[in-house]
């Protein structure tokens, strides 16, 4: 039975991963209409020593829409190594003149997670979206738990922003206790969060 629990929690865990860079894909796209090629600066986030940061390569460019220009993806692994929490940042340009939809955005980024974690034999009931920051930027946010079986063993929180020039999409995810033992940790990352909001 421990190695059932032990090979589940694993699943779980490396299906944390592979959806976040899922969803960070979707939110490029989603977000990719209306964006232009002008480079951006970084966002800047504080990451604690012990997270393990990536700077993840762009959406590549399509013929109706270019890349999303800045991707950023962070770990932090648990006392055995494996992940228990991952953070994912998107940042995209904006053509002039162009309004994001943010709730419509969050709407896709929510519908997604409940797709992919069907397909993956998961349920998942999402809270309401309501208003929020993301740095300064009026932002959009919803939390969903995941289930198997009736037992809570996800949570994803999911948020997008945009003013005139930018407009970003934030998810953190983990297993229940990965997620509980961190959610601190990662709203402290999120509140130092600096976005590039000069035109």
């Amino acid at each position: 039975m421990a190695c059932v629990a032990h090979t589940l929690r694993l699943d779980v865990q490396v299906s944390i991963m592979a959806f976040a860079f899922r969803l960070c894909s979707l939110a490029g796209l989603c977000l990719s209409l209306g964006l232009n090629t002008a480079l951006a600066a970084d966002a800047m986030i504080v990451w604690p020593s012990d997270w393990e940061v990536e700077a993840l390569p762009p959406v590549q460019a399509s013929a109706d829409g270019p890349s999303v220009q800045i991707r950023q993806r962070a770990v932090k692994n648990d006392a055995n190594g494996d992940p228990a929490m991952v953070v994912e940042l998107t940042q995209t340009r904006l053509q002039s003149g162009h309004a994001v939809n943010v709730q419509g955005v969050l709407l896709e980024m929510r519908k997604a997670v409940q797709v992919n974690f069907v397909h993956g034999g998961f349920q998942s009931v999402c809270t309401q979206m309501k208003q929020s920051t993301l740095s300064e930027v009026p932002a959009m946010e919803t939390t969903c738990t995941i289930t198997q079986n009736g037992a809570h063993v996800m949570t994803q929180t999911l948020v997008a922003a945009a003013n005139k020039e930018m407009a970003w999409s934030l998810s953190y995810a983990g297993s229940k206790d990965g997620y509980d033992a961190n959610k601190d940790e990662v709203l402290r990352i999120r509140d130092s969060l600096r976005l590039d909001v000069t035109p």
